[in-house]
């Protein structure tokens, strides 16, 4: 019997082939060779990589053969996860693999801003000895502050608390109780910026997070405060650092990830008050055997047809055809929540509704869990993670089936209770022999909108020309909208628009639109396709 092949296309741990097993046949090919690796992918069934071998749409048509991609690492920059999908290729990664090597490094960060530790080595192997020059400050009573408390954020504030620092954060999706457990007091983010002497991001990387801290958000900081980023590049807006830091309105920052890598041109370099590294949050040889090990054991699992852990893009394992278009559909629908959530969420329920309450629908609920995530913490949201991080944040879930279904065929709908006692709700079917993906209900109100790539949902007092008023101002600020629906239950009551638009909105003209319509609600939901 002919034994599947697995292709090695860049240097991994021997622990990785050992982890593979005898099942399989091993070819190695230069992932960066881009010939080479075209021919090879002709016969293999998966290919295992880390981040300099581009797996894109072409690649993806060469492996015909082709059951899953790889990656021994977090990151999927260079893995096309949509031509994958469409092509039916899983896609798995190692969502937990370094968490621990990018806590250790933001740590080695944040002490080397407190004692100058570069600057002094350089300084010294050069062959000055400038003690006074480098007099730095102790973390001991200092405020530590963390913005975005996931898996990497609390293994932060676990280990700073040895340093007898305050540890605070802020988490729009954490609850209080949490927090409590970690031993983290949760403020908001001005608040954070304010009491901070030392303050490190490690949020996921979306459009309302890409520039979060810019000018507006340094000037608040403490003349004396350092920042420290080692999640992604971007979150922190590199031309408002890099002025805040020639001003000294703050002390110092440490980055180890940039917009643009290599950072090349980039002035942040060339600044005394700055500590750089080269992308090391996972560069440890111990992260790196972990990342290996990990997908060799997701491969060997594809392979076998089995359910996938750390599957990004499909739940593999036996689902039924039935029940596998409702996948996409819910995650999206999870991200539809989330973005309407703006809270701690307490409790979530997964009802379905429908012909599908014949079938095992409870990947279903894994789905709702990873979309209702993804945009919410920084590391990959996975079906076997996504159950843990709700555990973590105290969330309880549950799946309710029930066969009435009266206006559609199925209805899947995500209703939770946040931490201020408020409730929401979202609902979503497929139509038609395209099996499109509309979004059907909100909070109560009925609609049927086409799932697209940006949604603004707002909830106003219904009165005449208040059409033309949020009209007019996106419009005036370039923003098409492509479809709108509006949901009400009576005249001159409570408006429901929900607006699909061909890009995203920035959040200062959300706010003009606000002002001019007195919205309660004023949401823009950007879908990221798994």
């Amino acid at each position: 019997m002919t034994k599947p092949v697995v292709l090695i296309a860049e240097e991994l741990s021997p622990a990785t082939v050992d982890a593979l097993g005898p099942d399989f046949e091993i070819r190695k090919v230069d992932g960066t060779d881009r010939p080479a690796l075209l021919s090879a992918l002709a016969d293999a069934n998966a290919i295992l990589v880390r981040s300099a071998t581009k797996v894109d749409g072409e690649a993806i048509a060469a492996a015909p053969k082709l059951k899953v991609i790889a990656r021994a690492g977090v990151g999927l920059d260079n893995v096309d996860i949509k031509a994958a999908t469409t092509a039916g290729v899983m896609v798995v990664n190692a969502p937990t693999s370094n968490i621990i090597s990018a806590a250790e490094l933001t740590v080695g960060h944040i002490l080397s801003l407190a004692r100058h530790i570069p600057a002094a080595h350089a300084a010294l192997a050069d062959g000055e000895w400038k003690r006074s020059a480098y007099t730095g400050v102790e973390l001991y009573e200092k405020t530590v502050g963390i913005i975005g408390l996931g898996r990497i954020g609390a293994l932060i504030a676990a280990r700073l608390q040895a340093f007898g620092v305050e540890v605070v954060a802020y988490d729009p999706y954490i609850t209080a109780a949490r927090a409590q457990q970690l031993g983290v007091q949760t403020v908001t983010l001005d608040e954070l910026l304010e009491r901070s002497d030392f303050i490190t991001i490690h949020m996921p990387k979306t459009p309302e997070t890409t520039g979060m801290i810019g000018a507006e958000q340094l000037a608040k900081m403490k003349p004396t405060a350092f920042v420290v980023n080692v999640a992604r590049g971007g979150l922190i807006d590199e031309d408002a650092l890099h002025d805040a830091l020639v001003a000294k309105t703050i002390a110092g920052a440490g980055l180890d990830v940039f917009v643009q890598e290599p950072p090349r041109e980039s002035p942040l370099l060339a600044l005394p008050n700055v500590v750089v590294t080269p992308h090391l949050g996972a560069s440890t040889d111990e992260a790196q055997e972990k990342a290996g090990i990990s997908v060799a054991k997701s491969v060997r699992l594809a392979l076998a047809g089995e359910l996938v852990p750390d599957a990004v893009n499909v739940a593999g394992g036996v689902i039924d055809p039935y029940v596998r278009p409702g996948i996409p559909l819910v995650e999206k629908l999870g991200q539809l929540f989330a973005g309407l959530a703006q809270g701690p969420l307490e409790s979530l329920d997964v009802e379905v509704h429908g012909e599908l309450v014949d079938y095992d629908v409870s990947v279903l609920k894994l789905a709702a869990l990873k979309g209702v995530f993804t945009n919410v913490v920084s590391e990959t949201v996975s079906y076997v993670n996504a159950p843990l991080l709700a555990e973590q944040r105290g969330v309880a879930v549950r799946l309710i089936a029930d066969a009435e279904s009266p206006e559609y065929r199925n209805v899947i709908t995500l209703r939770g209770a946040l931490a201020d006692g408020t409730q929401v709700s979202v609902s979503g079917t497929l139509t038609g022999t395209k099996q499109i993906e509309k979004l059907v209900g909100i909070n109560g109100y009925d609609v049927e909108v086409p799932i697209a790539d940006h949604h603004i949902v707002m909830l106003y007092t219904d009165r005449p020309g208040i059409v033309a008023v949020y009209g007019s101002e996106f419009g005036e600020a370039g923003i098409n909208i492509a479809g709108m629906q509006i949901a009400r239950r009576e005249a001159g009551g409570q408006a429901l628009s929900v607006l699909t638009v061909d890009s995203p909105v920035p959040g200062e003209v959300l706010e003009r639109v606000r002002a001019a319509t007195d919205a309660e609600v004023m949401v823009e939901v950007d879908i990221t396709e798994s």
